[in-house]
């Protein structure tokens, strides 16, 4: 800092406020230190600093009050990584609110005070009073990760998931060399407003109608998530296509597709491919009832979210391979150790 004040002409006081972008310095005086910066190729150890100064990092999850196996795993990866790093002046805590309840994740988000709140991960709906609510949330100087289902990159900082339509792709990929007669395909999916669904639906739309034409996916049936819903409204479907051959569950809610399946099967000729490795999936998939499950790491996503809030408050690089959450195929034949994997 001896070195840039001096190269810079100006105090150590005035490094000290650019460096920590403190108000009341001048735009001219801030390029002369910044200037200086790039000529001294000074990096800054922000974990120095940040323990220097008793830096603490508040983190708060916003995420669906529900059962679904895959929140009740992102539930336990915040717990889990929230005691870890503890050592690193870094809290983790979750709030829950009514799955896609646009009002209710507005309402907490509002709520968030720059005081006691430095970054937000959030899952939430895509709605004008959403996006309006993230703005707000950012403008009062909190960072903003939109989390598993993406809201538009002009308004959240980051975003941390899978590439959703990629994942549509890929389960339709792998339906159509599955299957091997024409016949419909049934998309189950959460909610219209769900911006991850949404994009699953347009990636699996389009390489079916790019590669398998012979296969007619009809209208999505929308479970809300709900398990209980799904199965009360698959027996009408059923019905109404005798020459159903695949389903692709692109949401929550697999137990109730489970128990339908289970309850009227076998369904040999059915081809099922389902998101995310929970232990009901996991169970399906041993059993033949699903054939192949796109999975994203409920681990990786947490500790990426922590990681990007971070460095958004710190205002520092980050690494943008590692952040990036793959998609993860599994089939009967390669399904990890349990407890090896979310």
């Amino acid at each position: 800092m001896n070195d840039i004040a001096r190269v810079a002409g100006v105090s150590l006081a005035t490094v000290d406020r650019v460096l920590n972008a403190r108000p009341g310095v001048r735009s001219v005086t801030i390029e002369k230190v910044n200037k200086a910066i790039a000529e001294l190729g000074y990096v800054r150890d922000t974990a120095a600093a940040n323990l220097a100064r008793k830096r603490l990092y508040r983190l708060l999850f916003i995420i669906p009050e529900t059962a679904n196996e895959f929140i009740v795993a992102l539930e336990a990866e915040i717990a889990t990584q929230g005691a870890q790093l503890v050592h690193q002046r870094t809290t983790l805590e979750r709030l829950s609110v009514p799955p896609f309840d646009s009002q209710a994740i507005v309402d907490a988000l509002d709520a968030l005070d720059p005081e006691t709140t430095d970054g937000v991960a959030v899952i939430g709906v895509e709605t004008p009073s959403v996006r309006d609510a993230v703005k707000r949330t950012r403008a009062k100087g909190i960072a903003v990760v939109a989390l598993v289902s993406d809201l538009p990159s002009s308004e959240r900082d980051h975003f941390v998931g899978i590439d959703n339509i990629a994942a549509g792709r890929t389960a339709a990929q792998l339906m159509g060399r599955f299957i091997r007669r024409p016949g419909r395909i049934l998309v189950i999916t959460g909610s219209r407003l769900a911006r991850d669904h949404l994009e699953r639906r347009k990636g699996f739309d389009a390489l079916m109608s790019e590669e398998f034409p012979q296969l007619d996916v009809v209208a999505s049936i929308e479970g809300r998530d709900d398990p209980d819903l799904i199965r009360q409204m698959l027996p009408e479907i059923f019905a109404a296509y005798p020459d159903l051959c695949g389903i692709y569950s692109s949401a929550a809610g697999n137990p109730g597709l489970i128990r339908y399946l289970e309850d009227t099967g076998p369904h040999d000729e059915l081809c099922v491919v389902a998101h995310e490795l929970t232990p009901a999936s996991r169970a399906a998939l041993q059993a033949g009832t699903f054939d192949a499950i796109i999975n994203q790491d409920t681990g990786h996503i947490v500790r990426s979210a922590t990681r990007l809030l971070r460095a958004t408050v710190d205002r520092v690089p980050f690494d943008q391979t590692q952040e990036r959450i793959r998609i993860d195929i599994y089939l009967k034949e390669n399904l990890p150790h349990q407890g090896g994997h979310t």
